[in-house]
């Protein structure tokens, strides 16, 4: 298991960051982009319900009301539809006008790890491979990928500069999941500081060290998220990847209110992001979004804070979709399974390589 770790309130400071992030012109190669972003441990009964009540009155300490609970004043509403709107209100505006979201049971929709350990490293790797391999991914130590994932494949394809095909990740490992051969694309992960001749950035880099969470090896995501903006600008990768951790540190932590901000708070990024993105000449129109999770967790009061082979629940996860080659809009319905495993595939596909060309056994592209 990874570590976990406690908040401090930036907010201003890191507004101001973002503020003075510019759109440097640098030319991008011609062609669409792909932005592939996770929510580490993100249950489906958040992402489709919003508030969970039950698991909510569970963290009650003694004396607490739970109607008195800020986060139940913030995020409560009576229907899931209105609750997952108040805690991600643009996520839901994205997949209903411009993309698409599948994994709702209820609906008949349903998306499955394919590997058997349903915790974070299988599960990421999983994601950039398009296949489990349970024998050799099954722990989340810091081991270099054995196997040449998506994301350098389409470095070497699209025959792109190194800074073009980024990863940005709060928890450090990242750097051993992402890559085969160490150093093969971008990758900023923990708290490491990032390289730029940007002056502005420049006071994020101590400071995402001094912020020190609780949680070994992890930055808070609001660090993450201003570090991958920056790159945005100023790099114009064809490839990015965005993974946040937050979601699942608090919900070890037994902290669903943090967890419930955490939903929140990632939804603004996720909204300034796109917004920035579809403002951009190069990206505007071109830009293909896939958003997803490693593995989910518990139902229930008794199981929500973990995940793992043991947990029912935890190898159910969800996927969502703003890409313009994708016409299906709002929730998927009565429709077949699908699994974590065709997300690599996927991605390749939008900007045409045939993932499944070298790699037969791993899942096929979702359209």
């Amino acid at each position: 298991m990874k570590s976990r770790v406690g908040l401090l309130a930036f907010g201003a400071f890191l507004l101001g960051i973002g503020a003075m992030i510019h759109a440097g012109r640098q030319s991008v190669p011609a062609g669409d982009t792909v932005v592939l972003v996770t929510l580490d441990g993100a249950r489906t009964e958040e992402v489709f319900g919003g508030l969970d009540v039950g698991i909510l009155a569970s963290t009650l300490k003694a004396g607490q009301k739970l109607e008195e609970l800020p986060v139940y004043k913030r995020f409560w509403a009576p229907s899931p539809e209105e609750r997952r709107r108040k805690l991600m209100p643009f996520f839901w505006t994205l997949v209903t006008e411009q993309g698409s979201i599948a994994g709702n049971r209820r609906l008949g929709s349903a998306v499955q790890l394919g590997n058997a350990h349903w915790f974070s490293y299988p599960g990421y790797s999983e994601i950039l491979l398009g296949e489990p391999h349970d024998a050799e991914i099954k722990s989340n130590d810091p081991i270099r990928n054995p196997y040449v994932t998506v994301l350098e494949t389409l470095r070497e394809r699209l025959s792109l500069p190194r800074d073009k095909v980024a990863t940005f990740a709060s928890w450090s490992v990242f750097n051993e999941i992402v890559e085969h051969t160490e150093g093969a694309t971008y990758v900023n992960a923990g708290v490491e500081p990032l390289e730029t001749p940007r002056t502005d950035i420049h006071l994020l880099n101590p400071l995402q060290a001094e912020a020190a969470t609780p949680w070994d090896g992890t930055r808070f995501d609001a660090f993450t998220f201003r570090a991958a903006m920056a790159h945005l600008a100023s790099a114009r990768p064809r490839v990015l990847y965005v993974a946040y951790d937050e979601t699942d540190d608090w919900a070890h932590d037994g902290r669903y209110d943090r967890l419930l901000e955490s939903f929140a708070r990632t939804d603004t990024y996720l909204k300034e992001m796109w917004n920035w993105l579809q403002g951009q000449p190069e990206y505007r129109g071109r830009t293909h979004l896939l958003i997803t999770t490693d593995h989910g967790r518990g139902h229930a009061a008794g199981d929500w804070r973990d995940h793992g082979a043991k947990i029912e629940g935890a190898q159910e996860t969800w996927i969502a979709f703003a890409s313009p080659r994708m016409s299906r809009r709002g929730e998927w319905r009565n429709a077949p399974a699908l699994s974590t495993s065709q997300v690599a595939a996927t991605l390749a596909s939008w900007i045409n390589v045939d993932w499944n060309a070298e790699r037969p056994r791993a899942g096929r592209p979702i359209h």
